[in-house]
């Protein structure tokens, strides 16, 4: 990797980076043309860095063959406009070979999500990245970390090992946490995204990251880079205002342990008639009942 490219890709983390939804046919499949609207929507708002594959585009409810296809549609809907962060995961071997698709495709960078078994040390935790990024040295890595107890040291293991580790999706809920695991694996070493989105951007730009995660941005775009550019000028009021704007709809993604995270995204997305509202087990549709503020909400954002 160039130290040009290697810039670009950081810079490319330091924003809003968006987490779009896989839209499903009345059939159950990956609707692939409303997939395609819902990306050129992102892009043509202003969006230029985009997640196939995360948490919020359903990733570990869809098949090896669906993840391609939505890694493919991504890549060839932003035709160049964005930089491509694909997710992967699973074991190693299945993470190793979605993160060479990504890179036969043209993406820059993959996102490991954060290893899925009860069984997790820390010197594991670097070995199955190291594994990953080793793979595909010309890629930038970014791990996706859910963990509380991994330390900042590891991060700075793995990197030794591994130069083209160059972000961090943080998404532990505590953002003293953060500011500590930062300067312990090196402020300065990596571009950190408060993997949490809009609702914990405020804290973690204020302890050192530079660029948020977001689901919500799926629905209003605009609603997002709002809050990035007032983080960037270092205006928190401001921030807190587009705060204020989200919270409800944020609360109801995030309440009972983010049951309904992808389900509200998507049911303000219906409401909008850009897409179904169907998830896929373990997630469930929102009840009747609550549909009516979600939609509310959306339609009170200027989109």
């Amino acid at each position: 990797m160039s130290s040009e490219t290697f810039e670009t890709r950081r810079a490319a983390l330091a924003d809003v980076v968006a987490i779009p939804v896989t839209p499903f046919a009345g059939d159950g499949t990956v609707d692939q043309d409303t997939h395609r609207s819902l990306l050129r929507r992102l892009l043509d708002g202003g969006i230029t860095t985009l997640t196939p594959n995360g948490n919020t585009g359903e990733f570990y409810a869809l098949t090896p063959e669906e993840r391609r296809l939505v890694t493919e549609l991504t890549v060839e809907e932003a035709g160049g406009r964005a930089n491509i962060l694909v997710g992967v995961g699973h074991d190693v071997p299945t993470a190793v070979a979605s993160a060479r698709h990504a890179r036969e495709l043209g993406a820059g960078m993959v996102m490991v999500h954060q290893p899925v078994h009860p069984y997790v040390s820390q010197g594991g935790w670097v070995d199955y990245h190291r594994a990953i990024a080793s793979a595909v040295p010309e890629l930038g890595v970014v791990p996706y970390i859910r963990n509380a107890q991994l330390s900042g040291d590891r991060l700075a293991e793995l990197a030794d090992a591994c130069p083209n580790v160059i972000g961090v999706k943080y998404a532990v809920p505590d953002a003293a946490r953060f500011g500590a695991f930062a300067r312990d694996a090196g402020l300065e070493r990596f571009v950190w995204v408060a993997g949490l989105a809009e609702p914990y951007a405020p804290s973690y730009f204020s302890a050192g990251a530079t660029g948020f995660t977001s689901g919500l941005v799926n629905v209003a775009p605009a609603v997002s880079l709002n809050m990035i550019e007032a983080l960037r000028s270092g205006d928190y009021p401001a921030a807190m205002k587009v705060w204020e704007q989200i919270r409800r709809f944020e609360e109801l993604r995030a309440a009972n342990g983010s049951a309904n995270n992808v389900t509200v995204v998507k049911e303000a997305l219906a409401s909008l008639g850009l897409c179904r509202r169907e998830v896929r087990p373990p997630s469930r549709e929102l009840p009747e009942a609550e549909r009516a503020e979600v939609a509310a909400i959306a339609a009170g954002w200027s989109i």
